[in-house]
């Protein structure tokens, strides 16, 4: 089936959004998949069904090295940015 996976065209014999996560190498604790603009719960990517042309953005968090961003308690309502000072 063809995915678009973060903006690029994919061939891949997936069922799920787990599968796929499998398929690719990654491990699923480090991981957060978007599909078709929703964030997909880790708990439901076994049932989650793709389907053709299914668009998913997928990130994948790297751990370890040195934050040089001084901790900086956000304004309560505001979004928060790593990095942000404001």
């Amino acid at each position: 089936m063809k995915l678009f996976i973060n903006g690029e065209e994919r061939q891949l014999e997936v069922t799920t959004v787990s599968t796929l996560v499998e398929q690719l190498g990654m491990k699923a604790d480090r991981v957060a998949v978007e599909l078709n603009r929703e964030i997909v719960p880790r708990a439901d990517w076994p049932k989650t069904a793709l389907r053709d042309g299914d668009k998913l953005e997928i990130v994948h968090f790297v751990g370890g090295g040195l934050c040089l961003v001084p901790y900086v308690r956000p304004r309560s309502g505001s979004p928060t940015r790593l990095g942000s000072l404001g």
